[in-house]
């Protein structure tokens, strides 16, 4: 096998606000009220972000490097919201919270979701390939390692954490590495797939209760070290800034390259995620790449702009970094509006190889 690399996927999925709240409710994200919008709260410049429950360790590292930064500045955790990233930016969309900053773990994400309503640009600032993270007191895990891992969690009494594909990329992310896995060992893309679901590759993904469960992403450690699951495919930054006991997978799986070989690759896993209308949308693996941008409706959209220009800057690199993720630098601009001169100077374009389309 080959080795890791950085990742996310083609996504045009709208959920009416009633659908949202029903979808967030059941699989147990917490969806907390709008995020300061009030005159006192603009006046006392409080940072409000609405981001991908896996940058809830590093993000706000960096309001509090802002804040340290900039006197007056307040970032309370009350401020900041971390969930999966489809309900996140339906925050906004749906729900017509306002934040300063918006943030996902797939660069689909903001074009087909905000764009062009919600917002007119977005910087991709980090990636992060794909990991076996699993519990290591699981007997049946015993030597598990980068080569002999699919045999491992195939195993009697071995359940697989699944986030929710429908409102976490992580939930589609999980499905294509299995996909792929299969495909690279066996030529086959339900080989080791099929296993965890139910239902054949390209369709909508119902997973086996024998082992697979539901299960938040955000939950991904409580889950493994109370083994209420024993193995979850999960970001590889989220592995290591929990502490988790992990496997890297080869960069044909993880959804961590962006070499175009890789790319095309990772076009040959898919799935089906649930619709507005209840009906299923077809969704293709993509590199993960995280993005950021400031929504049009920024109760204060010059602080949400410094904190894009910190993220991107070499301070924020540096706690990306160190939270186990790989900064992009320069940072990637996709935009179909004004985008600020300091975002501007400091990002170069997409690469061609990744399209990015708007909603």
């Amino acid at each position: 096998m080959k080795s890791a690399t950085s990742p996310a996927s083609p996504l045009l999925v709208i959920i009416v606000a009633a659908a949202f709240l029903l979808v967030g409710v059941a699989v147990g994200y917490e969806l907390r009220g709008p995020a300061p919008s009030s005159p006192q709260a603009q006046a006392s410049q409080t940072l409000s972000v609405t981001a991908a429950g896996t940058l809830g360790t590093v993000f706000p590292q960096v309001a509090d490097a802002l804040a340290n930064n900039s006197p007056g500045v307040q970032v309370p955790s009350a401020s900041q919201q971390y969930e999966g990233s489809i309900l996140a930016l339906n925050a906004i969309a749906q729900l017509h919270q306002s934040y300063d900053v918006a943030a996902a773990a797939d660069y689909h994400l903001i074009p087909s979701l905000l764009e062009s309503s919600n917002a007119g640009w977005e910087v991709g600032f980090a990636s992060t390939p794909e990991a076996l993270a699993y519990d290591p007191t699981a007997s049946a895990l015993s030597g598990i390692n980068a080569t002999n891992w699919p045999q491992k969690i195939g195993q009697p009494g071995v359940r697989m954490g699944v986030a929710n594909a429908s409102t976490d990329p992580n939930g589609y992310n999980e499905i294509f590495s299995l996909q792929l896995e299969g495909l690279e060992q066996n030529g086959s893309l339900a080989s080791v797939y099929g296993h965890f679901f139910t239902t054949p590759v390209g369709s909508y993904a119902v997973t086996n209760p024998a082992t697979a469960k539901i299960e938040p992403e955000t939950q991904a450690a409580l889950l493994l070290s109370t083994h209420v699951v024993q193995v979850f495919i999960i970001y590889q930054s989220y592995a290591v800034s929990h502490h988790l006991s992990y496997v890297p997978l080869d960069h044909s799986v993880s959804l961590g390259s962006t070499a175009p070989a890789d790319v095309t690759n990772y076009a040959k896993a898919s799935t089906e995620i649930l619709t507005a209308s209840g009906a299923t949308q077809l969704v293709r693996g993509a590199p993960v790449i995280f993005s950021a941008t400031v929504p049009t409706n920024a109760p204060n959209p010059q602080l949400g702009t410094e904190f894009v220009d910190l993220l991107i800057s070499a301070e924020g690199g540096q706690l990306l970094q160190a939270a186990g993720f790989t900064p992009l630098v320069p940072a990637w601009l996709q935009s179909i509006g004004t985008v600020p001169p300091e975002i501007i100077g400091a990002t170069q374009p997409f690469p061609a190889s990744l399209p990015v389309t708007g909603g």
